[in-house]
């Protein structure tokens, strides 16, 4: 089984997982963690290469540019478009202040930004105007981009959405918010407080919505929702779909934050993190998905 840690910082310490295929190899984009000397943390985004989906060698990291990332930057979602890698990925150490930016690259390792960055923050009276965790999905020919935010008291959190036209570019003006209320908020005992993480796939026109249910360590483990429109979510079962390790497990504390890849061949992955030390460390793993009937299911 796959089993993915980056150790740069002095720490094991690999979350957030995005995964693409290109220029011939397989590039995953995942938040690290720096320390800081004044007892503080920096998240950041590291970057592995692998020529099987199972082996993965660190290649770089992605320094954080300017006064908005200056605090830290993390949890990317990846996007092939037009020859280039998109990144879309959120600030970090602001809080309420967060939102997603983007930028693009020509080999997968140096990214230029997007000048209009910050590109997505959560509108409406329903949000305290966060966005984090973002993850897109070519949809009916535009791009969606779903976000996490949370309620006005930042105590809830749930899942909003934005779309954009297919131009490349992305810019800030380009995108509208396509709800005015939460698309996925949690309902269920194990969702608790927190439903974050999307991680969406098109198929058979429809968007399948993979999620992290319940804040990291709680535990949280993962849903799946569907929608025939990019906005309007069921789920499919009440029942996590993928759950937490047994104690002992590699994964005790969690199964997270998912990250759903679809290879040339149309093999369909699932990457996730986890940990069994109440997130002192965590690593990256994934499993290999199907579908019967419109159902999403793990392959054994």
């Amino acid at each position: 089984m796959m089993m993915y840690t980056d150790t740069s910082k002095g720490h094991n310490f690999a979350k957030d997982p995005a995964v693409v295929r290109f220029g011939g190899t397989y590039l995953m984009y995942y938040s690290i963690l720096t320390f800081l000397q004044d007892g503080k943390n920096k998240l950041g985004i590291g970057i592995a290469r692998s020529t099987d989906l199972e082996n993965w060698e660190r290649v770089g990291e992605i320094e954080e540019e300017g006064e908005l990332e200056a605090a830290g930057i993390g949890a990317p979602g990846a996007l092939v478009y037009q020859g280039k890698v998109h990144l879309f990925y959120q600030t970090y150490g602001r809080f309420e202040k967060d939102a997603i930016c983007h930028a693009w690259s020509e080999d997968g390792i140096h990214f230029i930004r997007n000048l209009s960055n910050p590109i997505v923050r959560a509108q409406g009276n329903w949000n305290n105007g966060r966005a984090i965790d973002a993850d897109v999905c070519v949809f009916h020919q535009e791009l969606f981009l779903y976000f996490a935010t949370r309620d006005p008291e930042g105590k809830i959190q749930m899942q909003g959405v934005s779309k954009c036209p297919l131009d490349g570019r992305f810019e800030r003006d380009s995108w509208v918010q396509c709800c005015e209320e939460s698309i996925l908020r949690p309902e269920l005992e194990w969702e608790q407080e927190c439903i974050e993480a999307a991680a969406a796939i098109a198929k058979g026109g429809k968007i399948y919505l993979f999620y992290g249910g319940a804040y990291n360590n709680c535990p949280q483990q993962i849903g799946v929702a569907v929608s025939e429109d990019g906005i309007h979510f069921r789920r499919l079962q009440d029942e996590p779909f993928m759950r937490n390790g047994e104690e002992g497990s590699w994964n005790a504390s969690e199964s997270g934050h998912p990250y759903v890849f679809e290879d040339e061949d149309g093999r369909i992955y699932l990457f996730f993190q986890g940990n069994n030390d109440n997130g002192k460390s965590w690593y990256l793993s994934r499993v290999e998905i199907g579908f019967e009937d419109g159902i999403p299911y793990i392959m054994k």
